[in-house]
């Protein structure tokens, strides 16, 4: 808002005082009207409400202050600024109790209210910047909304709503491929902190050595290369949500250190004897059952109770088939609208083969299977035979034309790891899974080179 844009309501009974005022204000460039009392000041209001109004206290019939209580009401947005002859400390409490943003005295010096008006439209210009960042915000947040209409998803989406206006730790568990991140984040996006970071961290990427300065920081000189104070992952979510992914990929050792910073909420950085304090939220996820690793002495046990105060199950999503015709669709228009292709459809077929699917690698998967399919479709629609498991299927399928899911997934593991040559880590990625998913399915199937 500038002062091009700005409007004034002078509203003072003494001609002399609102001609100057409608004079002064207009040659600063501002959109200025003037009326005499407070029954004009309310039409002109309703008319066309004004950015500040410059009321005078003392009027006939209703008076400043009541007038100000009755703006306030109607239009919350409009700076007021109160003038008055009697500078009394009554007078002057009274109408910023009110919720006035300033008053002067008379005789008015010009520069005191030109400055106070200054000031009144940068603080609505900050106000309404500031508005129009938190519904860019909550509009982000929303496009990455959980897609699902399922007892299983609907339950999650329960238990996000519950936890989220609390600051109690968050335990995501699930296969991988799940969506524990988005559910780590909706719970962010609903929650007081919505407004600050949520800072990822996938402890299960960074090695063991690296992983203390990377979330604790480090002091210029603590070890050879650091050549510069940094701020760790867990400062860098001063005040909003630290979301630990894969936590029980984290040592023993580790696992002490962020005991104590979860507890008390301070650390030191690495190097450093100062204590750093930050106020943060704790989310977790993990793929592995972390109740046995405690019973195998893999995780410790006082850190799994800390970080499981609430847990939430990510229902895999041969749990939640009845979903995969929306996901289906979201994908599709997401890759549409990102490869800039006239893809609008799945034919029946091909949406058939993916409900009937059993996804290993979940919805991550799935979501790998449609960006796929979008690269070698044609328009109008996705086909059965765009995607990579109908070949699995058909070259799977016996004499009679029945075949068990287990043997499409079998075979199409198997050709996956073929056409990869038995690389894990690319297999992994094609398939939207992670390593050790491959791995147990290799085993499970009895896969060899």
């Amino acid at each position: 808002m500038n002062r091009s844009s700005a409007s004034i309501l002078v509203v003072d009974d003494e001609f002399s005082i609102r001609d100057s005022l409608y004079n002064w204000f207009r040659k600063d460039g501002y959109i200025v009207r003037a009326v005499a009392n407070a029954a004009d000041a309310l039409a002109a209001m309703k008319e066309a409400p004004a950015d500040v109004a410059i009321i005078d206290i003392k009027m006939p019939g209703m008076d400043g202050i009541q007038l100000q209580s009755l703006l306030h009401e109607s239009n919350p947005r409009t700076a007021v600024i109160m003038i008055t002859a009697f500078a009394t400390v009554e007078s002057a409490v009274k109408s910023l109790k009110q919720g006035a943003f300033d008053y002067v005295t008379k005789p008015i010096d010009p520069d005191e209210l030109s400055h106070l008006v200054r000031r009144a439209v940068d603080q609505m210009r900050l106000e309404a910047e500031n508005l129009q960042l938190r519904e860019t915000i909550d509009g982000l947040v929303a496009v990455d909304a959980i897609v699902g209409e399922s007892p299983a998803i609907r339950r999650v989406m329960e238990l996000v709503q519950r936890v989220a206006p609390t600051d109690v730790t968050v335990l995501i568990q699930g296969e991988s491929g799940t969506g524990k991140e988005l559910i780590a984040r909706a719970i962010h996006a609903n929650s007081r902190r919505r407004y600050m970071p949520i800072v990822p961290v996938n402890c299960g990427a960074v090695p063991e050595n690296l992983l203390e300065s990377e979330l604790f920081g480090h002091e210029k000189g603590a070890f050879t290369g650091a050549d510069r104070k940094r701020r760790g992952k867990i400062e860098m979510a001063q005040g909003g949500t630290l979301f630990l992914d894969e936590v029980g990929a984290i040592s023993p050792k580790m696992q002490v250190e962020l005991l104590r910073a979860l507890e008390s909420r301070e650390f030191h950085r690495v190097g450093g004897m100062e204590s750093v304090h930050v106020d943060f939220r704790v989310i977790c996820a993990t793929n592995e059952d972390l109740q046995q690793a405690v019973a195998e002495g893999r995780f410790r046990e006082d850190f799994y109770y800390r970080i499981n105060v609430f847990t939430i199950e990510a229902p895999p999503l041969r749990a939640r088939a009845t979903d995969i015709p929306l996901l289906a669709r979201h994908f599709l228009q997401r890759f549409a609208q990102q490869m800039d292709k006239r893809i609008t459809e799945i034919s029946p077929e091909a949406m058939k083969l993916l409900v009937e699917y059993d996804w290993p690698g979940n919805v991550r998967e799935l979501s790998n299977a449609i960006e796929r399919a979008m690269v070698v479709g044609r328009p109008p629609a996705i086909r059965a035979e765009d995607f990579p498991m109908r070949a699995a299927r058909e070259s799977s399928l016996p004499a009679n034309g029945s075949a068990a899911l287990e043997s499409v997934e079998r075979h199409h593991i198997a050709e996956v790891l073929r056409r990869s040559e038995w690389n894990v880590t690319q297999a992994a990625r094609i398939l939207g899974i992670d390593r050790v998913t491959v791995y147990n399915k290799i085993k499970k199937f009895g896969l060899r080179q």
